[in-house]
Order: C-alpha cells, then sequence, then structure tokens
C-alpha cells in the first residue's frame, strides 16, 4: 500500500483543518546566548546556530551549556517545545526545527523561536512538518532579507499546519502519532542505511587512495621526472575580477574545483560572452586540461571536460607539452598523494594555504612510458567513477536514498487543502 491511499485509509474521511501556528501554540522568540556563554556544564542550552549542523530533527541531550546565572535571562525550552531557527544566509535553513526531549529544561537564545504546543498537536510532528516542501513554500513567503534572510516569529505564526480531525481531539492525536511513528522508522531506517552506504564508500575510497598510491609511485632513477614548467604549458588567471553576469560564458572558480572533478553546481557564475576572449586573452581551456587551484582552498586539481568555459583567478591550467606526458595522467598524479605531499610542503600560510605559481611549476612529475600511463589512468578512471562522481556509484545511491525518503515524508503530509480556499 502505498503512502497516500494509507494515508486515506489512516484519515476514515476525517476533515483537514490547515490552521496558523499562532493558534497551535505559543511562539515565544529567543534572545542573546552569544557561543562566549557557553560553560562545560550547567543548565542545556540550544543555539541557533547548531541546528544547522549538530542536531537531527530531535535530541534528548544538547551540544552545550550555559551558568544558571546566564539561564535565567533567557527563554526556556521544556520538554516536547520545537526551537526552530529564524535566520541564515540560506533561505532553506530558516525555519529549520528541532524537537527538544531532554528532561531537564533548556534554554535558547536570539535567532530561534520556541514553539510550545498546546492545542491539539504533537510538537514531533509539527518538526516533521517543517521539513515537506509544502512548509518550505510557506516560509518563503514571510522571508524578508537579501544577504541574511529572516522569517519573524509573528510571520511563523501565520504558516497553516494540516491538522487531521481538529473535531475530536483523541482521533487527531492518534493520527499524528502514527504519522511520526511511521516517519521514525523511515527516518532509522534511511539512517541506517546511508551510514552503510557511507561506510563502503569509505572503504572504497580508502582502496582507491591506497591502489592510486601504489600505482603513482616511481623510482626516481629509472623513470624520467621533469618540472610542471619543463613539461607542461601553463595559463596562471590572475589580474582583474571580470564582471559577472546572470548568464551567458560559465565561469569556473576555485569553488568548482574538487577532488578530481569540476562540481558545476557549487557555485554558478558567469561573464559575458563579448568579454571571453578579453578574459581569456592568456589562453583558452581545451577538454583535457588540467586545473589546480593556488589558494581556498589550496591544491584542488580537476579535468577540463567540455569547451566554452572561463577560469578565474585562484587556478593554473596545465597542458603537456611533451609528447610522452598524458593529460589524464598529469591529473591522476597530481591528485595523489605524493605530489599533494610535496606542494603542502611548498605552501605557505598556516589557517589558509596558498602557493605561488613559480613554487608550484617548479615541481617535479614522473614521465613514464605512454603503455605504463594508459594502463594507470584506466586502472584510476574505474575508481575515480565509483567514488567521486555524483551521477554514479555509491554517492548517487545516497542521495537516492535520501530523496526516496523525503518523497514519502512528503507523500504523509499531502493533505487535502480545500478546506481553506472554501475559508
Amino acid at each position: 500500500m502505498n503512502e497516500i491511499n494509507y494515508l486515506k485509509k489512516l484519515l476514515d474521511g476525517a476533515e483537514v483543518d490547515w490552521l496558523p501556528l499562532g493558534e497551535l501554540g505559543e511562539l515565544v522568540r529567543g534572545n542573546g546566548l552569544p557561543k562566549s556563554d557557553f560553560t562545560e556544564s550547567g543548565v542545556p542550552a540550544i543555539h541557533y546556530g547548531q541546528i544547522y549542523t549538530f542536531y537531527g530533527l530531535s535530541t534528548k541531550t544538547t551540544k552545550s551549556f550555559v551558568s544558571h546565572q546566564t539561564a535565567e535571562k533567557l527563554k526556556k525550552v521544556n520538554p516536547g517545545d520545537v526551537v526552530i531557527t529564524n535566520t541564515s544566509e540560506n533561505v532553506e535553513d530558516v525555519g529549520k526545527a528541532l524537537v527538544y526531549l531532554g528532561k531537564a529544561q533548556a534554554v535558547t537564545g536570539g535567532h530561534a523561536t520556541i514553539f510550545k504546543p498546546s492545542n491539539g498537536i504533537i510538537g514531533k510532528y509539527f518538526a516533521y512538518y517543517t521539513q515537506t516542501r509544502f512548509f518550505a513554500s510557506e516560509k518563503r513567503k514571510y522571508s524578508k532579507g537579501t544577504k541574511v534572510i529572516d522569517v519573524s516569529a509573528t510571520d511563523m505564526a501565520k504558516i497553516t499546519i494540516p491538522i487531521p480531525c481538529p473535531d475530536t481531539p483523541e482521533k487527531s492525536l492518534a493520527i499524528q502519532s502514527e504519522i511520526v511513528r511511521i516517519l521514525d522508522t523511515y527516518t532509522a531506517l534511511t539512517a541506517e542505511l546511508t551510514t552503510e552506504l557511507t561506510a563502503e564508500l569509505n572503504m572504497r575510497k580508502k582502496q582507491y587512495n591506497y591502489y592510486r598510491d601504489q600505482l603513482l609511485s616511481f623510482d626516481e632513477s629509472k623513470v624520467e621526472w621533469k618540472t610542471l614548467l619543463e613539461a607542461c604549458e601553463y595559463v596562471d588567471y590572475r589580474g582583474k575580477t571580470p564582471t559577472k553576469t546572470q548568464s551567458g560564458i560559465f565561469l569556473v572558480t576555485a569553488k568548482n574545483i574538487r577532488m578530481g572533478y569540476i562540481d558545476y553546481q557549487a557555485s554558478q557564475e558567469f561573464i559575458s560572452e563579448s568579454d571571453y576572449e578579453i578574459v581569456m586573452r592568456r589562453g583558452l581551456p581545451k577538454k583535457g586540461d588540467v586545473l589546480i587551484t593556488t589558494e581556498a582552498p589550496c591544491g584542488f586539481v580537476a579535468q577540463v571536460d567540455r569547451e566554452n568555459i572561463a577560469l578565474a583567478q585562484r587556478v593554473i591550467k596545465y597542458r603537456s607539452k611533451d609528447s610522452q606526458l598524458s593529460n589524464s595522467f598529469l591529473k591522476h598524479y597530481l591528485l595523489g598523494s605524493h605530489f599533494q605531499g610535496k606542494l603542502m610542503k611548498a605552501a605557505t600560510g598556516s589557517t589558509v594555504k596558498g602557493i605561488k605559481g613559480s613554487k608550484l611549476h617548479q615541481l617535479k612529475v614522473p614521465i613514464p612510458s605512454k603503455v605504463e600511463q594508459a594502463r594507470i589512468v584506466a586502472i584510476l578512471d574505474k575508481f575515480d567513477t565509483l567514488t567521486h562522481t555524483i551521477t554514479e556509484g555509491l554517492p548517487r545511491e545516497i542521495e537516492l536514498r535520501q530523496k526516496k525518503y523525503e518523497y514519502y515524508r512528503d507523500m504523509l503530509f499531502s493533505f487535502p487543502k480545500q478546506d481553506v480556499a472554501e475559508a
């Protein structure tokens, strides 16, 4: 039985009302709580920033604590209350919710609102609803700001929440509890499968790194070695930052270059077609060229996989000018721990590592026979496909598991909304 039919059976013809959150409980906006107030022990404290990165949907314990004196000044979170984020640079993070299930009373600070359920709604049911596309659509209507997005507690109170059987509290809570139970089961199962797949992926990555380093270990006395400057043509894309446009030629920045491939989703910037030749006057990138970042991050490597792209600052492009050196082999060698170790020794900086082009060009690479290079590239390309691409292998499987969970979750909240239209 699919979830939409199960939902119909669960409702058994009962009505569903969409009620403003403000009618279902009290919304209390937090205050204060800088990270400098945290202590090793004391009163449990929930910082809004931790909800984005540290907690899941619910928790019985807190990452941080504050002194009893500090806690007196802060808003209180009781067991069963939901802490909702109000502010973020990303609209998707605004409205992220955490159900607090600890035994002791906790506190929270600014940029967070506490929802205290009181009128026929279960806190965890509401928290699950905040993960759906329906809630996401509603909160976008009330979001304000450009660089920092905010949805106030007053506006959050206007967002409507589906409440089954509103006139029969016991049945309503029973339906909500069943939906929570199903989603708890899905969540646990998805987490378990994701953990297993992630463990397998990590194992494959270790295998990949091990075999890559074995394959790329060469005796300096038996293989010819050349500096990058001797073996390659290069272009160091320095100079004035080009004018960005809404569309046009894709600008590959250091953000797009991952370890082994160009991620076109990580950052999307463009320059106009009329500026392309001026910006790329030092040399146009071609398929097969090898890119390496010089800072933020330092030493990330990728190979150009399509024409008609522009390259930004902090990126150096290499192209083999030695007939015995394959660009694909060069890419794999630059990714390996042997070269990365040499690169980091030549780099400068403590917090943020960076390397000058003049130093990078002097690092050496081996040039084994063409047959050996082709053999190594064929092996490493297979490992690369399995472990590093987002469309094949285990990373794709993990992504599909998460999307399947999200699909079923949204199906369970696909309540009819005709009552709202008639109101």
